[in-house]
C-alpha cells in the first residue's frame, strides 16, 4: 500500500537564510510531541492499520498492538471520518507519526460522539437507569441523558394527572431496553450528551410523511387527549400522529370536548399544516363554513332576531346562527348599565345588521327600533354625506360661538 504523504511542504532552495530559519522554527513548532492529543482525518485503511492527515503536522498511523487493542473500536471509522488519538512516537522508521487510540480514551469517545452529532446519526443505546426527569443509557461510555420529554409515543409515560411516581414507575419499565435515538445536543466540556427518540422516529417517519401533503383527508384513532386539543394517529401503519387543536374541533367553541372524545375514537381529519415534522389537523375543515356567504344570509341592514350569548364591558355578542357571532357596542346603549338593563343573556332580540366584514369575520349590529325604517345602500350613503355637510356647515358657527 503507498503511504500517504504529509501536506507539510518545505522551504524552496531559493529562499533566503533568515525566511529559512523562520519556516524552520514555525514547522518545529507544529510537531508533535508524545503523549499530546491530536485530531485528523482517515486517509486510507490497511489490513492492520489506518492512516491518519494531520494536516501540516504530517501523516499519522495507527497499527501493530495499537490497532489491535481498538481494533472494535476502529471498524466503523471510515475514509473521511474525523479521529482522535495519542501520539506515542513522533517518528517511525518510516517517517510516519505513531499513534493510538486506546490511550486517547475519552477525547476518542468524543470526537465518535461529535462525528455522530454532526452527521444526525440515529442508533441504538441501552436504558441504563431513570429518574423522574428520564432515562441514562450510555454512548461511548459517557452518560447520556434522555428526557421523558423526548421519548417516542409508544415509550411516553402517559399518566392522567401527571402523577410524579406514576410516571418514574413507567420509566423505570424502559431499564435495560434499546432504544433506537439520535443525539440533540452536546456540551463536551461539561460532558453532557442529550438524546432524543422521538427526533429519531421523525427522521425515520419523514419519508412516510413525504406521501401526505397539505389538504389530504385522513383517517385514523385517537391516540391521546390533552387540555389543548386530541392527537390523532394516522398512515399506514399508523405511526405518523398529529394534532388538532382546540380551535379546530368545531366552528363553535367546544368547552367540553374531553367528554365528546375518547382514545380510541376513529376520526376523519383534514391536514392543514405540515411543519418541521409537526402535523396540523382540523376537523372543522370538514365542516361547512358558517361565514360561507354571510352577506346574503345576513343583508346589510336588515331585521334579525338574535340571541344574547355573553356581555361584556364593552358591548354584547349575540349568536346568529351556529358558529356565528356579532356584536352590540355599548355605545347604542349609552353605558355599561343602561346596556345591562335593556338585554340580558339567553333571550332574543331584534337587532339591525350595520357592518358585516367577511374576511375579519365580524359583524356589528344596532338595536332595531320600529320607528327607523330599514335604508338602503344608497339611503345610508346619503344620509352619511348629508351628515356631513351639516357638520361642515356647524363648524364655523361654533367657531364664532367659542369665541
Amino acid at each position: 500500500m503507498e503511504i500517504p504523504q504529509p501536506t507539510t511542504q518545505l522551504p524552496s532552495s531559493d529562499e533566503s537564510s533568515e525566511g529559512l530559519t523562520q519556516l524552520f522554527n514555525e514547522a518545529t513548532a507544529l510537531l508533535p510531541k508524545i503523549g499530546e492529543i491530536v485530531e485528523g482525518t482517515v486517509v486510507a485503511r490497511g489490513t492492520a492499520s489506518i492512516f491518519v492527515d494531520l494536516g501540516p503536522r504530517g501523516t499519522g498511523v495507527i497499527f501493530g498492538k495499537e490497532f489491535y487493542a481498538a481494533q472494535e473500536a476502529l471498524k466503523d471509522y471510515a475514509i473521511g471520518n474525523m479521529i482522535v488519538a495519542k501520539v506515542v512516537d513522533t517518528e517511525n522508521q518510516e517517517g510516519l507519526i505513531e499513534l493510538s487510540i486506546a490511550e486517547a480514551g475519552k477525547e476518542l469517545a468524543w470526537s465518535h460522539i461529535k462525528e455522530t452529532h454532526r452527521n444526525g446519526s440515529i442508533f441504538s443505546t441501552t436504558i441504563k437507569s431513570a429518574n423522574r426527569g428520564g432515562l441514562v443509557a450510555d454512548v461511548e461510555g459517557t452518560a447520556a441523558f434522555l428526557p421523558a420529554s423526548q421519548l417516542g409515543f409508544d415509550h411516553y409515560p402517559h399518566v392522567e394527572g401527571g402523577d410524579k411516581e406514576k410516571i418514574l414507575e413507567e420509566l423505570r419499565k424502559l431499564i435495560g431496553q434499546q432504544l433506537r435515538v439520535k443525539i440533540l445536543d452536546i456540551n463536551p466540556k461539561e460532558e453532557k450528551v442529550i438524546l432524543s427518540e422521538r427526533a429519531a422516529e421523525l427522521d425515520e417517519l419523514q419519508e412516510e410523511l413525504n406521501q401526505f401533503h397539505v389538504g389530504d383527508v385522513v383517517e385514523g384513532n385517537i391516540s391521546r387527549i390533552a387540555d389543548f386539543g386530541i392527537f390523532v394517529r394516522f398512515g399506514p401503519d399508523e405511526k405518523l400522529e398529529g394534532l388538532v387543536h382546540t380551535s379546530e374541533l368545531d366552528w363553535t367553541p367546544v368547552p367540553d370536548f374531553q367528554q365528546h372524545y375518547k382514545v380510541g375514537n376513529k376520526l376523519k381529519v383534514k391536514i392543514i399544516d405540515i411543519q418541521d415534522g409537526r402535523v396540523s389537523l382540523s376537523l372543522k375543515a370538514l365542516k361547512p363554513d358558517p361565514w360561507a356567504k354571510i352577506i346574503e344570509r345576513f343583508p346589510k341592514n336588515t331585521k334579525v332576531s338574535a340571541a344574547v350569548v355573553r356581555i361584556t364591558t364593552f358591548g354584547a355578542f349575540v349568536e346568529l346562527a351556529p358558529g356565528v357571532q356579532g356584536l352590540v357596542h355599548i355605545a347604542e346603549y349609552g353605558s355599561e348599565k343602561a346596556l345591562q338593563e335593556a338585554l340580558e343573556v339567553g333571550k332574543t332580540y331584534d337587532f339591525r345588521m350595520a357592518d358585516i366584514d367577511p374576511e375579519a369575520r365580524r359583524i356589528s349590529l344596532k338595536p332595531w327600533r320600529e320607528h327607523e325604517p330599514e335604508k338602503t345602500e344608497q339611503e345610508l350613503a346619503t344620509s352619511e354625506m348629508k351628515g356631513e355637510e351639516i357638520q361642515q356647515e356647524d363648524a364655523p358657527k361654533k367657531t364664532e360661538e367659542n369665541s
